[in-house]
């Protein structure tokens, strides 16, 4: 083991970066523990955050069929998404840490500093066929902490009908005027602009980064021109009436119920929501998010990353690695991620997918362009940038401060 590898004790500052940095969405929580018995051991612990998939389901079969194929027993627990990385650093330190994890991949960086994960030097897991900006969310100081098994992102969802009464042809709009200049259109033709979610957590980051990307912005330096740029374009269409005021409170969830009325041009949502676009009952197009001067905007990624924690009994480490193989193998990657809506992290399954189902297309453009939220070695100090991001848009959108002003006290805080 290398020293990247050596056990920890997680910090105060680790057990903090996770609270901020849990996933955006939840589900019910599950229970278990790891059990971690030694190497010789026919049982080998699986943590997972999908605890709405039960033993029947066909997640939980194929751990089971990856168990089989290593020769081992699995014990599954799935664990709500903001508990699972608490739990995590709470088994380290006791000693007790699953032999595989499947963690959301902000935490990545977190555990890795915090010394709970191998490195793929260590563990051997093969990431030569994952697209390189979606490895980069598991990377952190030149290290590689494990392999994605799907990634998800943001795009702008559209409703036909509306753009057409308005006289709106979507393949014009390729950069921000034009964008602001079909909200506008719509708004003339007596339906709404746009959608999206600016609340007061990681949802209301996640939504803004591509804006803020796409201007250009880098999150070591929040009051930068093109951030104030960025934050500058909600705020106009706040006061233009093309997005609501509930933006401020909307969810993911509550802004796609908004767009799922009808009455909305665009919504910024994930591919999460296909499956509830297929069921809207109108017409609808997806359309990468684009840059301020045209082109397409870099949205993050989200989905999680297959893990080998730490381990006192090294001799595990062999089983786990075949196990988080089998799970992130070609075959496998493509029935998990239709599973999860996600797209694959690699060019051939992701060309598979979109054979199978040309709707995922745009998503697959979307996901090759995206961009890990603590990529370029933020790690965990991603999480206190993102609390005093979203904490500057709500500022701003509700009036309290400009945005130029918000985003300066934004960026003192970080520092």
């Amino acid at each position: 083991m290398n020293s990247s590898s050596r056990r920890r004790r997680p910090t105060a500052a680790a057990l903090t970066a996770l609270a901020v940095a849990a996933g955006a969405t939840a589900c019910s929580s599950g229970s278990g523990s790891s059990g971690t018995e030694g190497a010789g051991s026919g049982t080998y612990t699986i943590w997972d955050p999908y605890p709405q998939f039960d033993k029947s389901s066909a997640w939980a079969k194929l751990l089971d069929q990856c168990g089989t194929k290593a020769g081992v027993k699995i014990k599954r627990t799935g664990f709500d998404t903001s508990d699972l990385g608490n739990k995590t650093l709470l088994a380290a330190q006791q000693g007790n840490s699953p032999d595989v994890l499947i963690v959301d991949n902000p935490v990545v960086s977190t555990l890795a500093e915090a010394g709970v994960l191998t490195t793929t030097d260590d563990n051997k897991l093969d990431t030569s066929k994952v697209d390189p900006n979606l490895l980069a969310a598991g990377q952190s100081g030149g290290k590689t902490y494990g392999t994605p098994i799907g990634a998800n992102t943001l795009a702008l969802y559209y409703n036909k009908k509306v753009l057409k009464e308005a006289g709106v042809d979507v393949a014009a709009v390729k950069d921000w005027t034009s964008l602001t200049a079909a909200l506008e259109k719509v708004k003339k033709a007596g339906k709404k602009g746009i959608t999206f979610s600016a609340i007061g957590t990681e949802e209301g980051s996640f939504q803004f980064l591509p804006w803020f990307w796409g201007a250009g912005g880098k999150l070591t330096e929040l009051d930068s021109a093109q951030a104030v740029s960025a934050l500058s374009l909600w705020k106009d269409w706040l006061n233009n009436g093309y997005a609501p005021n509930s933006v401020l409170n909307n969810t993911q969830t509550t802004s796609w119920q908004e767009f799922a009325g009808g009455d909305y041009a665009f919504a910024e949502n994930g591919t999460w929501q296909l499956a509830n676009a297929k069921k809207a009952g109108f017409d609808y197009g997806v359309l990468p998010i684009p840059a301020a001067n045209g082109g397409q905007a870099a949205a993050p990624t989200g989905g999680e990353f297959v893990t080998l924690p730490v381990q006192k009994a090294t001799g595990r480490y062999a089983v786990s690695q075949r196990l988080a193989t089998c799970l992130t193998s070609g075959d496998n990657l493509y029935t998990t991620d239709t599973t999860l809506s996600y797209v694959a992290p690699t060019s051939e399954v992701q060309d598979k997918q979109v054979a199978a189902n040309a709707e995922l297309k745009p998503w697959v453009v979307a996901v090759k362009a995206a961009r890990g939220r603590t990529s370029d070695d933020l790690g965990t100090k991603y999480p206190k940038i993102s609390e005093q991001m979203w904490k500057a848009v709500q500022s701003a959108l509700s009036g309290s401060k400009s945005p130029k002003d918000a985003l300066t006290s934004a960026q003192s805080a970080v520092k």
